[in-house]
């Protein structure tokens, strides 16, 4: 494993943020779920597109907190321009689970 150094891991901003609205995504080559995340007043409202349909269906999602990295480039994912990583772990049989605080935090709170 690579080391890195403390300001390399400042360069990266991860924040939090509440899924405000949730859609299947069809058109992905993988099964996924568009998402439109608030980070509060500072960052706003960003897209995102996951591949969380194991564990996690679009109207189960609104509401709930989580970690994305918030100033990677946008990328074109088919028809949907992600904005931000949104950040997972992989269960034992690969799909991904989300990474979220265990209690509330305002919206666009960094990790430390």
């Amino acid at each position: 494993m690579a080391e890195i150094s403390y300001d390399d891991f400042l360069a990266v901003d991860i924040r939090v943020g509440t899924v405000t609205r949730a859609e299947p995504f069809p058109e992905a080559r993988k099964p996924a779920i568009k998402l439109w995340i608030d980070f509060g007043p500072e960052i706003g409202e960003k897209k995102s597109s996951a591949q969380i349909t194991v564990h996690y269906t679009p109207e189960g999602l609104i509401g709930r907190q989580v970690m994305a990295v918030v100033n990677f480039p946008p990328r074109q994912i088919g028809p949907v321009r992600s904005e931000v990583l949104v950040l997972g772990a992989s269960d034992d049989s690969g799909a991904i689970v989300l990474i979220a605080p265990d209690h509330p935090v305002p919206n666009g709170a960094r990790m430390h």
